[in-house]
């Protein structure tokens, strides 16, 4: 198994022990939490925000939290996704939303989900902003891509994309059927625990298919958010799009909040667009671990906030 793989496996099991979700849940913003994660409330997030739109840095929202077992969690989500809308607008921030669906209630009842979705789509679409649909593990994907068809139909690709995660064998036919809708894409390389009859387990696979998947979604004249760190392929995108006379206005580049801050703002200082996915919320560890397992490198954030604790 390659290093990579045999490192996010690896971590993923770890997370999943109860001593560790304890440690973490305990200690957390004291041990290299609050690098990937900008705050735990709204009012704290918007601070970053501005912090990140003074850069010249465009944001996305993600409210914490994913798989609710009780339908009033999924209410609550809903509600501040909402609010988030409101005061972007109110604020007159440079910032979209994402969304995933198992917060708002999609494995307990898919209508709670879908009857969310509708009323945040319309809060997006009346406040003229946006909002993703983020993807979470391969059981959901189906389920993402059908209420996305349904959403982006009522509400426009202009309001509502969606993502796709590159390490799945299903991404490119995924792809064409997204372009039907003219769909916003944002591509990912994948950071969920998948088997290998799912997904490639092999970085070299995952990244070819992730560029594949991005100049396929540019040559369609599709608007393409190219989610990733990694300045080998932020640079043959910028090539490629500099050969073919891709304007840069039909796409972007998506980081995350917390991880090769400088590299933002090289692309930003060279004119092109950068969007900061910046999470928040108080049900931050799922994603914490994901980040750590996705990028060895982010370990040495948490052993410094070991050390300092």
């Amino acid at each position: 198994m390659p290093m990579d793989s045999w490192f996010r496996r690896a971590v993923l099991f770890l997370a999943e022990q109860e001593m560790v979700k304890s440690m973490f849940r305990k200690y957390g913003m004291r041990m290299g939490v609050q690098r990937f994660v900008a705050a735990e409330s709204l009012e704290g997030v918007l601070k970053k925000v501005r912090e990140l739109n003074s850069q010249g840095l465009a944001v996305t929202l993600d409210y914490l939290g994913e798989s609710v077992e009780d339908p009033s969690m999924a209410d609550e989500a809903a509600a501040q996704i909402m609010e988030m809308l409101r005061v972007i607008h109110e604020k007159q921030l440079d910032a979209h939303v994402s969304v995933k669906l198992s917060q708002l209630g999609c494995t307990i009842d898919p209508g709670i989900c879908t009857r969310h979705m509708e009323r945040i789509a319309g809060a997006a679409k009346y406040y003229r902003n946006f909002v993703r649909v983020d993807m979470e593990d391969s059981t959901l994907t189906e389920m993402t891509l059908e209420l996305f068809e349904k959403l982006v139909k009522r509400f426009g690709a202009s309001h509502i994309g969606t993502v796709l995660q590159a390490y799945l064998y299903r991404s490119p036919d995924d792809l064409i059927r997204l372009e039907q809708y003219a769909a916003n894409v944002r591509i990912v390389k994948g950071a969920y625990k998948e088997e290998a009859n799912i997904a490639y387990p092999n970085k070299s696979d995952v990244d070819n298919q992730y560029v594949a998947l991005v100049k396929a979604h540019l040559d369609g004249g599709y608007y393409t958010a190219v989610a990733t760190h990694d300045a080998n392929i932020i640079d043959t995108v910028i090539a490629y799009a500099e050969q073919h006379e891709i304007p840069r206005n039909q796409f972007e580049f998506q980081m995350l909040y917390g991880i090769a801050p400088q590299l933002q703002l090289q692309l930003v200082q060279r004119g092109f667009r950068v969007r900061i996915y910046t999470p928040f919320g108080k049900q931050w560890y799922p994603y914490f671990t994901r980040r750590i397992a996705e990028r060895p490198a982010n370990m040495f954030f948490v052993l410094k906030g070991l050390l300092r604790k």
